[in-house]
């Protein structure tokens, strides 16, 4: 891969690292001591405790926004990898069989560790 792709991908790769920050800030907040870095909430709107509708509500939110929060951390785990493996020199190569990557399918997915033929 020639270098004005490797930084074409590496451009594309850091906007998408702060995208994904950006999106997991507005329903999460980093956590170090959880798995993934970051933990869900439900807002930031108090609520009775006393009134069980507003709590259920409240629980309902944070039980959606974990699943959300799970899949962004998964996809921003992905981004900072293939960054790290621009810093490594083996971005863009097939982590199955060792040739390179597609260049239609990192410009699709910047992140991708496999070829089109291994992804299946």
């Amino acid at each position: 891969m020639n270098t004005k792709n490797l930084e074409q991908f590496k451009k594309k790769l850091l906007a998408e690292k702060v995208a994904l920050e950006s999106e997991l800030g507005d329903i999460g907040q980093r956590n170090p001591a959880h798995v993934g870095g970051w933990e869900a909430t439900s807002g930031g709107i108090e609520v009775d405790s006393a009134d069980e509708n507003e709590v259920a509500d409240k629980m309902e939110e944070l039980e959606e926004n974990t699943g959300i929060v799970n899949q962004l951390d998964k996809q921003l785990n992905e981004v900072t990898a293939a960054l790290e493996r621009i810093e490594k020199g083996t971005y863009g190569i097939c982590e199955a069989c060792g040739k390179e990557i597609e260049e239609d399918r990192l410009l699709a997915n910047p992140s991708s560790r496999v070829s089109i033929k291994h992804s299946h």
